[in-house]
């Protein structure tokens, strides 16, 4: 259970924070870093929710909701040591993944096949979607190298790589299934 009665403890004043199970590393460690680009994402994702409606709306509210999970899984370490823990840790699981798949299935089943690349633009939702995919990427990375160090939930790379697929086919629907989509044009300005 989460309790925020005061905002500002001091406790990270010399440049270190709290993590999951109590530990306190410095704010530029590889686990902060990437639990933090999570964080950053959730908030990317606020802005292109500002832009959406009906079921897309609903799904980027859910997934703002996953990356939470996601950040409470990061921020965790020694998953092996779950079952000591006071609280049962949160930890992302396959089906959130799974779901991430059925709904990309869905809605690139609407969709033209793609002939080139595609320009971050169009509708103002589309290109916040592909600002969101980018910071996904850079998430997934920034997962990727905690894992050459520590340990994590692989589940939690899986559920970041779907998303930036996710958010890709996303931003195409939102320029009306594709069809106003800005396609890149190789060499054009030559």
């Amino acid at each position: 259970m989460v309790v925020l009665n005061k905002i500002y403890t001091r406790t990270g004043d010399a440049g270190e924070t709290a993590l999951g199970n109590g530990t306190r590393v410095a704010k530029h460690s590889q686990r902060v870093t990437a639990y933090g680009t999570v964080d950053e994402l959730n908030a990317t994702l606020g802005l292109a929710r500002l832009h959406a409606s009906g079921d897309l709306a609903k799904a980027l509210a859910r997934i703002q909701n996953d990356l939470f999970d996601l950040g409470a899984d990061l921020c965790r370490p020694e998953m092996e040591r779950d079952a000591e823990a006071e609280y049962t840790p949160l930890r992302i699981i396959p089906a959130q993944t799974d779901r991430l798949e059925a709904e990309i299935d869905a809605m690139n089943a609407n969709l033209q096949p793609l002939r080139s690349f595609i320009l971050p633009g169009g509708a103002a939702l589309s290109a916040h979607l592909h600002l969101c995919r980018t910071v996904a990427r850079r998430a997934e990375r920034e997962a990727v190298a905690l894992a050459t160090i520590e340990g994590i939930n692989e589940s939690a790379v899986k559920y970041l790589n779907r998303l930036s697929d996710w958010l890709f086919v996303a931003g195409r629907v939102a320029n009306d299934n594709g069809t106003d989509d800005i396609l890149w044009v190789p060499g054009a300005n030559r």
